[in-house]
């Protein structure tokens, strides 16, 4: 009996382009991706300082909507930590079911 092999679901290559203009390109990753075991006191002040970089960057939409497109499960990706992601992940999933 032969066997019919399914392709398996393949992301499209991301277009990298938009980082050449990120706001965190000369920041330390440690901003954005923080240690582990880290405690929340730290992680918060972490965010929120990851955050300010975010809010001025001219490329943070492209950053997010790449993140949300993709599984990137942690760190700071256009402004969001990884639970804003899940959110906003399920917020338009919900728009798009409803449209």
């Amino acid at each position: 009996m032969s066997h019919v092999r399914r392709p398996s679901a393949v992301l499209p290559r991301p277009n990298w382009g938009w980082q050449d203009a990120a706001a965190c390109r000369n920041e330390e990753v440690i901003l954005f991706f923080g240690p582990d075991g880290e405690r929340q006191p730290e992680r918060e002040i972490r965010e929120r300082k990851a955050k300010a970089v975010c809010a001025s960057c001219p490329v943070r939409l492209d950053c997010l909507n790449y993140a949300l497109s993709r599984p990137e499960k942690y760190g700071a990706w256009g402004g969001l930590n990884e639970d804003e992601r899940a959110t906003e992940r399920r917020r338009r999933m919900r728009r798009v079911s409803a449209a």
